[in-house]
């Protein structure tokens, strides 16, 4: 069984059970019960679909955006979608291990219309570790945290999992073990209840030396999206085909899940405006790929869509083309 399989007779599961209680409500139905998202009202408990969002229909497309863990606030937003002339509908943000679900940072996301993508990275914790149960009070109460809020969530548990330069990487951990904790978290959420999470599997494409991925791979029935992350340089690949393409092509030996470009940028100078159409020419073009995620910040570069005219005005140019940004809380 798929992943949407298992979470539609999750789904089902779940009505039912509301609909032998007489239909008598056991809550306040959260914001976005059933799918319509925007304020609390007492009905009966309906789990969020969340399957529609996996493979958007009639060629739709998530404009996403993160900055690089700096603080978000709405007129955060407000501000990069003026200067992107359009709103993003998927906003990308980090969730630390340990840390409580950020359940009121979530949903004023979601009231924005955006979809809500946490990356969850495992610090402090192995992988065998997390695999064997240590912390599954914490999973547990995560997990009906995100069932008890009831919108959509797109998370992507240990990004990057084949960089070895990370605490849950191939140095640290064997694919193996990443299988055995990203099964065993999927488990968890799947025995709590949960039908409304997104599950992002996410490599890195610059990793290197490249690691072979289908040994990382959970299956089909364990997650939605290839969440590929990757920034282009100011030299080698300067196209989609040229950073994307190569995984692509190694993943589609096992699956054939959705494609979301889940974190990329390019530097400041002559290339970059060049490199922005080529994405969104691809990514408005392929089937397989859903959206992308443009990281909006500086550290030691300057990836942000406007470092130079010629960059944002590629950019504005790219995602003014109306598949880019639809409503995300209306199939």
């Amino acid at each position: 069984m798929t992943a949407v399989g298992r979470r539609a007779a999750l789904r089902w599961a779940l009505a039912s059970v509301a609909a032998t209680a007489g239909c008598a409500p056991s809550r306040t139905a959260p914001i976005g019960a059933g799918g319509e998202g925007g304020e609390r009202r007492t009905a009966p408990y309906v789990p969020f679909d969340v399957t529609w969002l996996i493979r958007p229909r009639q060629g739709r497309k998530y404009l996403g955006v993160s900055f690089g863990g700096a603080s978000v606030t709405p007129g955060y937003l407000d501000l990069w979608s003026r200067k992107a002339g359009k709103a993003p509908n998927l906003l990308a943000q980090r969730f630390s291990w340990g840390e409580e679900f950020p359940a009121d940072r979530v949903t004023a996301v979601w009231r924005q219309r955006v979809l809500p993508y946490l990356a969850w990275e495992p610090r402090g914790r192995t992988l065998r570790e997390i695999a064997a149960g240590v912390d599954d009070g914490h999973v547990r109460r995560t997990a009906e945290a995100v069932r008890d809020l009831n919108v959509p969530v797109a998370l992507a548990f240990a990004p990057g999992m084949n960089e070895r330069g990370l605490p849950w990487g191939p140095r640290a951990a064997s694919a193996g073990e990443f299988v055995a904790a990203w099964r065993h978290l999927h488990d968890l959420f799947q025995d709590t209840g949960v039908s409304n999470v997104v599950w992002t599997w996410s490599p890195t494409v610059t990793a290197r030396p490249a690691v072979p991925l289908e040994p990382y791979w959970p299956g089909d029935a364990y997650a939605d999206w290839l969440g590929l992350t990757g920034r282009y340089g100011t030299d080698g690949p300067r196209t989609y085909d040229g950073l994307f393409g190569p995984v692509v092509k190694e993943a589609r030996a096992f699956t054939r899940a959705p494609v979301l470009v889940a974190g990329t940028a390019a530097p400041a100078g002559g290339r970059k405006a060049a490199v922005v159409k080529d994405l969104t020419r691809a990514v408005t073009t392929r089937d397989d790929v859903v959206g992308f995620v443009w990281v909006d910040a500086t550290d030691r570069t300057d990836w942000r869509i406007d470092s130079s005219t010629g960059a944002l005005d590629a950019f504005r140019r790219g995602v003014a083309d109306p598949r880019f940004g639809f409503d995300v809380r209306r199939p």
